[in-house]
């Protein structure tokens, strides 16, 4: 077993246990039920899905519907902690709304992306093993977990409160991530859907404030979530609002960021107008002029 393998192996287990975490910070604390908490179930479905999942996925060595069970994860697991919550308020059809128009959109978009691609450079050295594959499937189980753990948390608190300057400042910065995630993600297909720009990189549009900005986005829009879920959390729900510093962490220093700049160096890393822009661009913040 190689390092590689050995790392996949340890972040099984890890993945399963931050999930579990989570878990019972949502459903109130160690002493909750787990096994009637819609918080709890709905963290069991994010990961059983991607389990399930697998299967074919590995037998075929494919990675063409991974992100689209992800999405229909955060669908069918939001709509399970409504429908157990029983008393939806405007505040959790707000935050439900949005996970679901976000995961919809942004599953959509992806699936026609790998799709027309036919592959996704990700999992080229992935696939074809067991444990690394089984890994991924399940890091997406707790990246769903934690993602969605403030406005689940939220949805099923037992306290309610009217919507108010928490609810219209998060939902603002929702907006504002939603729309520089989309605008970004256009952008960029349609810089890719010219012949001319095969073998270059994209540096137009808000790809010329940052060379990132659709992960900008993502961090932004969550953190919408969780200051709209600020004013109903209690007790050990309040581990939740960790969600947005969690996504930060994962896209800037693990899995999103750092490994397409490396593919970015090994692609463009020397050439002039390259690493010009690498200097006059901001990693993530775009830069306001």
């Amino acid at each position: 077993m190689n390092k590689d393998q050995r790392i996949a192996l340890l972040s099984i287990p890890a993945a399963i246990l931050i999930g579990w975490g989570f878990a019972v910070a949502g459903s109130g604390g160690i002493e909750a039920d787990l096994g009637s908490s819609p918080f709890a179930i709905a963290v069991l479905l994010a990961f059983l899905l991607q389990w399930i999942a697998f299967v074919p996925a590995y037998l075929r060595k494919t990675e063409g519907f991974f992100d689209l069970v992800g999405s229909v994860s955060y669908i069918l697991a939001t709509v399970t902690v409504l429908v157990l919550s029983g008393d939806i308020d405007a505040r959790s059809a707000l935050l439900a709304l949005m996970v679901l128009v976000w995961a919809s959109r942004l599953g959509y978009f992806l699936f026609k992306r790998i799709h027309k691609a036919g592959k996704d450079g990700r999992f080229d050295s992935i696939k074809t093993c067991f444990i690394r594959f089984l890994a991924a499937w399940t890091l997406q189980g707790m990246w769903i977990t934690f993602t969605a753990a403030a406005a689940w948390a939220m949805i099923t608190s037992g306290q309610k409160e009217p919507l108010g300057v928490f609810a219209v400042v998060g939902s603002l910065l929702w907006l504002a991530g939603f729309l520089i995630e989309v605008v970004a993600d256009h952008q960029k297909s349609q810089f890719k859907a010219n012949r001319k720009n095969k073998e270059d990189f994209i540096r137009s549009g808000l790809w010329s404030r940052s060379r990132h900005p659709n992960y900008f986005g993502e961090i932004l829009l969550w953190t919408g979530v969780a200051v709209i879920a600020i004013p109903v959390l209690q007790d050990w729900q309040w581990v939740t609002l960790s969600s947005p510093f969690l996504v930060a962490i994962l896209l800037t220093r693990v899995s999103g960021i750092p490994l397409l700049e490396n593919r970015a160096d090994d692609k463009w890393g020397g050439q002039e107008d390259y690493e010009a822009y690498k200097r006059s661009t901001p990693v993530l913040v775009p830069r306001l002029r």
